[in-house]
């Protein structure tokens, strides 16, 4: 199926882009058009335009309304994805995750180093395939915390404990 999205890709888009290949349609094909552009005057599925079959809804980003559209929001890796995105993506809670100013900063460059949007969606990918294995990380290790907090350590000692880890 084609999709269709504002040209100029940066946060939002880029990881829409990768949830639709990884997760909704393996052999997507995507077209970029200027920001202005009427849906309704396209052919194929809209997302991250003013109007589009799939855009911001309340407060989440598009990508987080993907995510609950298509039913995947049982992953709960993905769900700390969407969150990490739209805090990249929103400009009044960038930075609320620490991860979504690193991201912002990445997507930002892509945008700016690479000016074919084909290609920001390739070199996207694999920062997002990362992204989204620390995510899983990430839920499975509080996952496996038991209830009561971890103590919070003295800068020498986290200093100390990360030397020491391999």
């Amino acid at each position: 199926m084609k999709w269709v999205t504002r040209r100029n890709l940066h946060v939002d888009r880029t990881a829409c882009s990768w949830l639709i290949r990884r997760f909704v349609d393996a052999d997507a094909t995507f077209e970029f058009v200027p920001a202005r552009t009427d849906p309704a005057t396209v052919d194929g599925k809209t997302f991250d335009m003013r109007g589009g079959t799939f855009s911001h809804q309340g407060t989440k980003c598009t990508f987080q309304a993907m995510v609950e559209h298509y039913g995947l929001q049982k992953d709960e890796a993905l769900v700390e994805l969407g969150r990490i995105i739209h805090d990249a993506d929103v400009p009044p809670s960038r930075t609320t995750r620490r991860e979504a100013a690193g991201l912002d900063a990445l997507m930002r460059g892509v945008q700016l180093g690479i000016p074919d949007d084909h290609a920001k969606i390739e070199v996207a990918k694999p920062i997002y395939d990362a992204l989204f294995t620390y995510c899983q990380a990430k839920v499975a290790a509080v996952a496996s915390e038991p209830g009561n907090p971890r103590p919070k350590l003295s800068y020498r000692r986290r200093l100390i404990v990360h030397l020491d880890d391999d």
